[in-house]
């Protein structure tokens, strides 16, 4: 035996195994001790404390050298029990191609982002209807000049931009739809004016600024 398996202190001696017994064996031992003792937790904590002690002994007889037949099948047996998770296999990475960056021409081309429209959630209704409601009823009822109607246009225009940023936090977007809306609603109020015979620009102007908030109206509730 070596120095340190001598003597009743030896974990070989209190487990009951030889210094070149199996994996196996020692195991086995631990496991008749654990079922000696009961439930002292003392007891069972000194027979885990001689079996992590005889495993130890085993790795260091390995790496110094000294190995018998039961020396390495405990330490093999060892590295298998101890850690299952060093069995896994895990996948390989893909490896990336080295000392060569993508190229300019070979990026992917920008696509324009193809507009959607869907009804906001009912939280977000009341703020469009009650600003561009407002204007409207302005327009309607009062026939501001034309100088309180750009004002209005000026109001609706910024309300839309402001309605569409709060939803989709994107600036450019939301500055898009709302000056597209003012351009078409002016422009749509600009040809049907000719069929219905207004000949006062005042009148045109009131169209032309009824139909750009309608139609801003739409795109706040609308754009997604």
């Amino acid at each position: 035996m070596e120095p340190g398996h001598s003597g009743t202190d030896s974990p070989y001696v209190r487990l009951g195994v030889a210094d070149d017994a199996s994996f196996d064996a020692v195991h086995a031992a631990k496991t008749e001790k654990l079922a000696a003792c009961g439930d002292d937790p003392q007891a069972r904590a000194r027979i885990e404390a001689d079996y992590d002690a005889v495993l130890m002994d085993r790795l260091k007889q390995r790496q110094a050298g000294k190995i018998s037949q039961g020396a390495i099948s405990a330490s093999q047996q060892e590295a298998k029990a101890a850690s299952p998770l060093r069995q896994l296999k895990l996948p390989a990475l893909p490896q990336l191609p080295m000392g060569r960056t993508a190229s300019p021409r070979s990026r992917p081309a920008l696509s324009m982002e193809v507009p959607r429209f869907a009804l906001v959630d009912r939280q977000l209704l009341w703020l469009p209807l009650l600003v561009h409601g407002g204007l409207l009823a302005w327009v309607a009822v009062f026939s501001p000049p034309s100088g309180t109607l750009s004002l209005i246009l000026s109001l609706g225009t910024g309300a839309t931009v402001l309605n569409l940023l709060w939803r989709h936090g994107r600036f450019f977007k939301a500055a898009f739809w709302g000056f597209a809306g003012l351009a078409m609603g002016l422009g749509i109020g600009a040809l049907l004016t000719q069929p219905l015979a207004v000949t006062s620009p005042l009148q045109e102007m009131q169209i032309s600024s009824t139909l750009a908030l309608l139609l801003q109206l739409v795109l706040a509730l609308t754009v997604a």
